[in-house]
């Protein structure tokens, strides 16, 4: 408890709390179409395919919104643009209560939903900014908890949408994006960590660094996976095992959860004993998961039970990934996390998409949850590899923050080059 109120002192906690808050909402929302799929595609008759489109929209949608958002962040304040973002979000919702009428509207809403998943990065730097390096991984992971919006949308949307119908729901997310409004206005303070002097070009340097892409392959597998499978799995439920609608919700948000609270477990552990090495035991645990969850397709028990550990090992990861993300950019966090997110963001995007198309194609979801297993492992052998120079340039062995970048705001732009101590 007591190294918790040190964590706190070192930082804002109501700014913290402001993000974290402001995250979970925008999570509700990027999600909202696969917590309610499938009582729109009973409305609209909709295929496989048909549903695995309308649910990889929002996903994808919100990936290429992430940078922009980001990168307006670091010119007029993540607090601002997150005002903004969520004045963007109440429009998208009152589009989908009043003008939602057919299936090619219910794409146009699902592009809108996009608004609220570019939220990822800017929530990310907004809450861990005002906290030095060896706290960074903890106070991410505790906004990076707010992806338990998933969990949320999953359990609370389905019974909205049998009571009062499923457009109403849209309505109702307007009204409440007030209440995120009113937090983030009170409550966060702009961190301090913003660098005035960097131009265009070093913000987006990270662009061109093979670590960049490297850490976004590997969030395609965490991040990816997580919130591609959350959107996915009421319509599998639904299909598969022929639940309720409610129930199949129920059933998502066990997943969800677990993966949200075990974010915050991540970015701890990542902290003591290095994001590396925390992500070697995720990416192997994941890519079993996921064929045994294949393999269980008859067992709504089973099939449940290793969907849990799947999820927290994808949320161990997503709370991992970010803790290294800081160290190798620290001046520019903010737009190395957003294009981070936005690449990951984009290869959730295909999970649904790949599961339809599966599914409509061969008649089962085996060898979609085959393939997302192979890319695990694939990218746990990219990161071996990689690691051997993070650990001689930027990080310590494993992955964890060197002690002497707390004092030092200098890093090499370059990843072949030291910090300067």
């Amino acid at each position: 408890m007591s190294s918790f109120k040190s964590f706190l002192r070192a930082g804002h906690a109501p700014t913290l709390f402001a993000a974290f808050f402001y995250l979970t909402f925008s999570f509700v929302i990027w999600v909202v179409n696969g917590a309610m799929a499938p009582f729109i595609s009973e409305e609209f008759h909709l295929t496989a395919a048909q549903k695995g489109t309308m649910l990889a929209i929002p996903i994808m949608a919100g990936a290429l919104m992430r940078f922009p958002l980001g990168l307006l962040a670091q010119y007029v304040g993540r607090k601002t643009a997150t005002l903004v973002e969520l004045v963007l979000i109440a429009g998208a919702m009152s589009f989908g209560y009043f003008f939602v009428h057919s299936y090619n509207d219910m794409l146009k809403m699902a592009l809108l939903l996009g608004v609220a998943g570019a939220s990822f990065g800017v929530a990310m730097s907004l809450g861990s900014g005002w906290f030095p390096p060896r706290y960074k991984g903890l106070a991410m992971g505790l906004v990076g908890a707010g992806n338990v919006g998933t969990a949320i949308a999953a359990l609370a949307a389905p019974p909205l949408a049998q009571k009062f119908g499923w457009q109403t729901v849209y309505g109702l997310a307007a009204l409440a994006s007030l209440v995120p409004m009113a937090v983030v206005a009170f409550l966060a303070k702009e961190p301090p960590d913003r660098d005035e002097h960097a131009n265009l070009r070093a913000h987006l340097a990270c662009l061109l660094e093979k670590d960049g892409w490297v850490f976004s392959l590997i969030y395609v597998v965490t991040f990816g996976g997580f919130i591609g499978i959350t959107t996915f799995l009421p319509t599998y439920y639904y299909d598969q095992f022929g639940v309720s609608k409610v129930q199949a919700g129920q059933l998502t948000m066990l997943a969800a959860l677990m993966g949200s609270v075990v974010r915050i477990f991540g970015g701890w552990i990542s902290d003591h004993w290095g994001g590396v090495n925390t992500l070697t035991v995720v990416l192997v645990v994941t890519a079993f998961a996921l064929v045994g969850v294949g393999l269980s397709s008859s067992s709504i028990v089973l099939t449940t039970l290793l969907l849990i550990v799947c999820f927290a090992a994808l949320g161990a990861g997503n709370g991992a990934l970010f803790q290294l993300v800081p160290l190798r950019w620290p001046t520019s966090t903010a737009v190395a996390g957003s294009m981070i997110g936005e690449i990951g963001a984009l290869g959730g995007g295909t999970v649904p998409a790949l599961m339809g198309q599966v599914k409509q194609q061969t008649g089962s979801f085996f060898i979609g949850f085959v393939v997302l297993a192979v890319f695990s492992l694939l990218m746990l052998a990219v990161m071996r590899k990689m690691q051997l120079r993070w650990t001689r340039t930027w990080a310590e062995k494993g992955g964890r923050a060197r002690v002497h970048a707390e004092s030092s705001p200098v890093v090499a732009s370059k990843p072949g080059l030291r910090r300067v101590g």
